[in-house]
């Protein structure tokens, strides 16, 4: 529904011309932009639900108390492996986590799984590339959830959230206790629950405009001879150097699989290419003009070095697993 309406909006009513570079980049702005928007409304109702009845405090207390084994990292990563989001698509969610008085790591390790692993990126990869690729893809991008998710708690980062969703983080609260403490009943807190979501919109409104509109600029943009040749040279700085190149891109899983079918084709080693794909739709420029609303600068520096990092370990490892 929203992508027809951004072809009626864009190619009907603005008159853009389809599947060129312009007509596509706008498509694409319009597209992202009503999606997000509406996900990050419709996700802060939900959540503002769950706070109502689950008050912050008590969340974060469970989680942290409770023994749990690290379950709750492989359960945030593996809700994020089952939502189909690109990485602008996870911040809502990202946002509601944090609202929510979830800890900073369990939902670092949705957000970073959330976009390297979804059921049409691995229907895809098992056609390309058959069960054995696709399995040390999908558990791998899992893995790299949790460690990554593990590693970023330990650096206790939520000194580095930015005041803006502190203060959501306290208001949720001081909201939660005091209907707990009058049994205010749901009708009475519907309408604050919505106010709060129309102002968390509000809120991120400029970034998520700014954020895929830079997504929009290299929307479908891949300069293929100049990745192939990069990556597919036998040296120990190709996969550095494919991951560093990918971050600027932006895709989803299952867009950017063929793109990946096509370098392995023309000799680039797979565990690289998985590496210049996880990089894509991992982490992108559009992702971190969002989560400026949310975090530092020092903490999405912290992040994507942390996420870099583990990417590139895996692409060394992909290719020696793939070679065994």
């Amino acid at each position: 529904m929203i992508q027809d309406f951004a072809n009626w909006l864009v190619y009907k009513i603005l008159e853009f011309t389809p599947h060129t570079q312009l007509g596509e980049a706008v498509n694409f702005f319009v597209y992202d932009t009503v999606k997000i928007l509406f996900l990050l409304y419709a996700i802060s109702l939900i959540m503002g639900v769950v706070n109502a009845y689950f008050p912050v405090e008590r969340i974060r207390v469970f989680l942290i108390t409770r023994k749990l084994y690290g379950l709750q990292y492989f359960f945030a990563a593996l809700f994020g492996a089952m939502t189909p989001f690109c990485s602008c698509s996870s911040i809502p969610l990202f946002i509601g986590f944090v609202k929510g008085g979830i800890p900073l790591g369990v939902t670092f390790a949705f957000l970073i799984t959330s976009p390297l692993v979804n059921e049409v990126a691995i229907a895809i990869f098992l056609g390309a590339f058959g069960i054995k690729i696709t399995v040390i893809y999908a558990v791998s991008g899992i893995l790299l959830g949790m460690v990554g998710g593990i590693v970023l708690e330990k650096f206790k980062l939520e000194r580095y959230l930015s005041p803006w969703i502190r203060d959501l983080l306290v208001q949720s609260n001081a909201e939660s206790n005091d209907w707990e403490r009058k049994k205010t009943p749901f009708m009475g807190k519907l309408p604050v629950i919505m106010r709060d979501a129309w102002g968390i919109v509000k809120g991120v409104t400029l970034y998520v405009v700014i954020g895929i509109a830079i997504g929009a600029a290299v929307h479908g943009y891949v300069p293929a001879g100049f990745f192939e040749e990069s990556m597919s040279r036998e040296n120990w700085w190709s996969v550095p150097v494919a991951v560093i190149c990918a971050v600027p891109m932006y895709a989803n899983a299952a867009a950017i699989v063929p793109v990946i079918e096509v370098f392995v084709a023309k000799g680039v080693p797979i565990g690289t290419a998985i590496a210049f794909m996880m990089a894509t739709v991992g982490l992108s420029l559009p992702e971190a003009a969002l989560l400026k609303k949310v975090m530092t600068w020092k903490l999405i520096g912290i992040f994507f070095g942390t996420v870099t990092a583990f990417i590139i370990l895996s692409g060394y490892v992909f290719n020696l697993l793939i070679s065994c």
